[in-house]
């Protein structure tokens, strides 16, 4: 995989470089509540400008339906790339069409646009290899050269991600080169013990990378609404917490197989219960209190693991020399279920390990509850193409960035 510091070293001053980055940003109405995919990108941005590259970046937001619509305007995003380039970055209104030819036709040699969302075409996204290609070859009339730098897309086989680089010569960004050489010191000759944290709402979405990682991982640590999966797995009432019936028996299978393998399955030993979900908007108490993880009571939901796995889980940390996290403990987006979530990054920051968080939720709760990202060995931007890497598959973006 050819790296742009090697097209650096060739030179780009003069040339059109489209940059796919990933600019999926959280929004409230048009302000950004997280700008960690920004700041990743930036670094490859200002390397290409200062070159005398006329840079033309790229990104989707949301899930809009394949048609312009204004809630997912990349316009905040470019205005905060601008801040943070500290230059002016033009914005194209649309992706092919004449706003974003003339704008990338008015630059010059050092500037940097954005156009608008990949995603308000059709041909992005299409599952039509043909109409996902037209798309492409509109998109390669914008530029002279690709860098692919959007991680957290590279797990799509979409048009920009994965058609585009085909039409243009292609070389990897620095954030990309930098995920996957973090994401390979989680795969291969992993510094031991090596444990994993798993979280967030859905088993149904963490089992392939379980499957993969019960070969490689010394432990594993579970948490979040996924966790009473695995209770109740294990026999126990989960109440009215969030449950995925139909992985029963697939969380049975992976526990035994577990114990078969000498890999130690953590699970929740307590919980934090209420009788609803609490209000994330007022943030209004919550009031919740603490049971043994097998007496949650039948009319109660878990939303936090509670004061004794907090502590339980610091201890498996502390000791490990890798750690892979991915996905809350709870309902860290309030107060009083954030504890949690608040226990296992202070763990990885306390302990000598290799610590990896796997963007996402994780990344977001890192920066919500105030912690210091250079505390920790790397907060990837992209969840679900991390997820995937750690379950063997192969990524349509990076594929395509190979020679």
């Amino acid at each position: 995989m050819k790296t742009i510091d090697e097209l650096l070293a060739e030179g780009v001053a003069g040339k059109r470089v489209f940059v796919r980055a990933d600019l999926n940003v959280p929004l409230d109405g048009t302000t950004i509540t997280d700008d960690g995919r920004i700041r990743a990108v930036r670094p490859t941005v200002s390397a290409l400008a200062a070159a005398g590259a006329r840079v033309v970046v790229a990104s989707h937001l949301g899930r809009p339906k394949g048609a312009p619509d204004p809630a997912f305007s990349l316009a905040p995003a470019a205005a905060r790339l601008g801040e943070l380039l500290g230059s002016e970055v033009a914005f194209a209104t649309d992706t092919v069409g004449e706003s974003a030819r003339a704008t990338v036709a008015a630059l010059t040699d050092g500037q940097v646009a954005v156009i608008e969302n990949l995603r308000f075409n059709a041909g992005e996204t299409s599952k039509d290899d043909a109409e996902r290609g037209a798309f492409a070859d509109q998109l390669a009339e914008l530029a002279d050269l690709y860098v692919g730098d959007g991680f957290g897309a590279v797990h799509r086989k979409h048009a920009s991600v994965f058609d585009l680089p085909a039409r243009l010569p292609h070389v990897a960004g620095g954030l990309i080169a930098t995920e996957v050489g973090v994401l390979k010191k989680l795969t291969e000759d992993v510094a031991r013990p090596y444990a994993v944290v798993l979280g967030g709402a859905k088993v149904s979405d963490k089992l392939g990378v379980i499957d993969h990682l019960l070969e490689k991982a010394d432990r594993i640590l579970i948490g979040g609404g996924m966790a009473y999966t695995f209770l109740k797995a294990q026999g126990h009432e989960v109440g009215i917490s969030l449950l995925q019936e139909d992985q029963v028996p697939a969380v049975q299978g992976y526990l035994k197989r577990a114990e078969e393998l000498g890999v130690e399955f953590v699970l929740p030993v307590d919980v934090l219960v209420a009788h609803e979900f609490p209000d994330l908007k007022t943030k209004a108490p919550a009031h919740p209190t603490t049971v043994a993880a097998d007496a949650i009571p039948a009319d109660q939901e878990g939303l936090d693991i509670g004061p004794a796995t907090r502590e339980l889980y610091a201890a498996k940390l502390a000791d490990a020399a890798t750690v892979f996290w991915n996905g809350p403990m709870g309902v860290f987006e309030h107060p009083d279920y954030a504890e949690g979530t608040k226990a296992v990054a202070q763990a990885l920051v306390d302990s000598p390990a290799f610590s990896v968080v796997g963007g996402g939720d994780s990344a977001a709760a890192v920066r919500i509850l105030g912690f210091d990202e250079n505390a920790f060995g790397h907060i990837s931007t992209g969840g679900g193409a991390s997820l995937e890497y750690l379950e063997g598959k192969t990524l349509p973006g990076l594929a395509a960035l190979e020679d």
